[in-house]
């Protein structure tokens, strides 16, 4: 009778004990323990801020926002002033640091890749022209290659003086460079600017689809239509028929000299090429060794294959081995592309009004730390999400499929 006591507890824990050393359970387990200590410190840390704030008389949320801001932005890509609110002023400086990331990464990828390919050439002067650059910029801080292009080049060029002296010598110049900043004409849009610009978008959404549809046409007839000319006529052709029928769809804001400064046109501040120059600069000695080395990474055969079809070098990279060692590239490519949206915080240092230069004024006018910071977090952490999603999507499409 007790063995069989014995036999029966034993059976009715062994069920409990299976189900702890199932894998995908413990997985799942572990995961809802982490899932609940996580947000269990959220939660602490959040109740600890407001019963501290709350204690020191000090209110909290986000309501500040919509004070007014009282301060002006010198670089601003929509209407602010300094009578807007708070959330405009944030939203500025959110818009230049998009700005900012969106040349620096197309910069910073087509000199890398130009560096990496430069690297492998064999012309001997070319390589190691690529490898010094490579070196240099690798090698320094991000912050001290700001303060080169700031205060060791674009502080060095001709003032304003010279540039009013070089209108009246030149009556007809309509593009100055000075220490200020690089003037030029800005385009103002006419009645018809909307019809052009939706003819241009038009062109460009029928190319996609020519060109996917000449693709599936290759792969069944082995004939492959005119690609180009056929892109160039929708995409060029379409909104020049749209601009001679309609006529002008902008005119052109010259710049002028006024009583101390430029008036009119478009300027490009030494605060913004600096920055933009820097990390597209010093991220590309980053993005070369990635490019050397998914180069280096795709099989010798390839190569010696497409000589043997007769292609060329430049062909050859083309055509052949960059398609491939694309698959290698992008991966760490995407923490590249992350490491210079978060350098961009750097601005902070040659006055260029990016979401941390503009938040910490805010912050110093309000007292908001902990709100100002947590913005900060949230925005930072939402740019990098979504460009490592697309990335993830882009590295997916080119991905190796087997059949």
């Amino acid at each position: 009778m007790a063995a069989n006591d014995v036999r029966t507890g034993g059976g009715a824990h062994r069920p409990t004990m299976s189900l702890l050393y199932n894998p995908a359970f413990r997985s799942i387990l572990f995961q809802i323990v982490t899932v609940v200590v996580v947000f269990g410190a959220i939660y602490y840390a959040a109740t600890n801020v407001v019963a501290n704030l709350a204690r020191s008389g000090m209110s909290s949320g986000f309501g500040f926002l919509n004070s007014r801001a009282g301060f002006d932005i010198g670089q601003q890509l929509i209407a602010y002033s300094p009578d807007s609110t708070y959330f405009s002023a944030l939203l500025v400086g959110l818009l230049n640091t998009l700005l900012i990331a969106f040349w620096g990464i197309i910069t910073a990828t087509i000199v890398g890749l130009l560096i990496g390919i430069g690297r492998l050439s064999k012309n001997w002067l070319i390589a190691k022209l690529c490898t010094i650059y490579v070196e240099v910029f690798r090698n320094i801080p991000p912050l001290l290659v700001i303060f080169f292009w700031y205060l060791g080049v674009l502080a060095l060029l001709p003032n304003v003086r010279t540039i009013f002296q070089h209108v009246k010598d030149n009556p007809g110049a309509f593009f100055f460079v000075s220490n200020r900043g690089i003037y030029f004409p800005s385009p103002v849009p006419g009645e018809s600017f909307v019809y052009v610009a939706a003819a241009f978008v038009l062109g460009i959404i029928a190319a996609i689809a020519f060109t996917k549809w000449a693709t599936a046409h290759q792969l069944k007839t082995g004939k492959r239509p005119p690609v180009l000319a056929v892109n160039l006529g929708l995409i060029v052709a379409l909104p020049l028929v749209v601009f001679l029928v309609l006529g002008s769809p902008m005119t052109l804001d010259y710049p002028v000299p006024g009583s101390f400064n430029m008036s009119g046109g478009m300027v490009i501040g030494p605060e913004f090429l600096s920055l933009y120059l820097a990390l597209s600069f010093y991220t590309a000695s980053f993005i070369a060794e990635i490019v050397r080395a998914g180069i280096r990474g795709v099989a010798t055969g390839q190569t010696e294959a497409s000589y043997a079809l007769g292609l060329r070098s430049g062909l050859a990279t083309r055509l052949v081995v960059l398609p491939q060692a694309m698959r290698i590239i992008i991966p760490p490519l995407t923490s590249q592309y992350l490491n210079l949206i978060k350098n961009s915080s750097l601005a902070v240092a040659v006055g260029f009004a990016d979401l941390v230069a503009v938040g910490n004024t805010i912050l110093n006018q309000s007292g908001r730390s902990i709100e100002i910071i947590s913005i900060w977090m949230l925005i930072y952490v939402s740019i990098s999400l979504i460009t490592s999603v697309f990335m993830n999507w882009f590295n997916a499409r080119m991905a190796l499929v087997e059949r």
